[in-house]
């Protein structure tokens, strides 16, 4: 079956106000930066977006909270970005923020069909309060309840027509569980090929995730804080 469209504007023309998005990526690395330009451009708000991070000022999820297009953010870090602090010490934006690898786990159990799991992250703090806890060989766990989305947005290497999909390094980090966890996935590729072209050994999302796919363009794949030594 061939799942491609056109380019982010097509991809996109179903996702409306008060959608909850799953954006894939780790820190600025494998964003989906097409799909994320076509969501400020369609001017969709009201947004609840899972994404690891909420990117930095002026690029990634930023450029939505600049704009005011993001209601609920649920994510693990967010130190980066000036404009969410801002939008969260004012009231403006509800944040969930979550250890690292609980969400990690809640997006994985969404795309696998279980529920609700149980992990020792965060009992006895404040993430705890209103959850159910459970001891297990008299240790202390909370129940975690699965996250899914209305799409999962995803960016990466390479893809096929049938929406197979290959990711280079610290990009599959969270794409691939998101691209599971979406009630329909988006995937945009820096290169598209044709079917049978991908080595299937290599092949980190299968196509029968993914309900659309286009070549996306011009990818600035900027660095998020870079740290240099100068020598004397």
């Amino acid at each position: 079956m061939n799942k491609v469209v056109a380019n982010a504007v097509v991809a996109i023309h179903d996702i409306t106000d008060n959608a909850t998005l799953m954006l894939g990526g780790f820190g600025l690395c494998g964003i989906p930066e097409n799909t994320i330009a076509a969501l400020v451009d369609k001017g969709v708000k009201g947004l609840t977006c899972i994404s690891n991070n909420a990117g930095v000022d002026g690029f990634g999820l930023g450029l939505l909270l600049q704009t005011r297009q993001i209601r609920k953010m649920i994510s693990s870090y967010v130190g980066e970005n000036a404009e969410f602090e801002r939008q969260l010490l004012s009231g403006e934006l509800e944040v969930d923020l979550i250890p690292q690898g609980t969400l990690a786990t809640r997006i994985q159990m969404a795309g696998m069909g279980i529920p609700a799991f149980f992990t020792p992250a965060g009992y006895g703090t404040e993430i705890a309060e209103g959850k159910e806890v459970r001891a297990f060989d008299g240790k202390m766990y909370l129940m975690e309840h699965a996250l899914h989305a209305d799409f999962a947005i995803v960016k990466a290497w390479k893809g096929d027509h049938m929406g197979n999909l290959v990711f280079r390094k610290t990009t599959r980090n969270f794409s691939t569980s998101m691209a599971k966890a979406g009630h329909i996935t988006i995937a945009e590729v820096e290169e598209l090929v044709a079917p049978g072209q991908l080595d299937p050994d290599e092949i980190h999302v299968a196509g029968i995730y993914v309900h659309r796919i286009f070549q996306g363009q011009q990818y600035e794949k900027r660095i998020e804080r870079r740290t240099v030594q100068i020598n004397a």
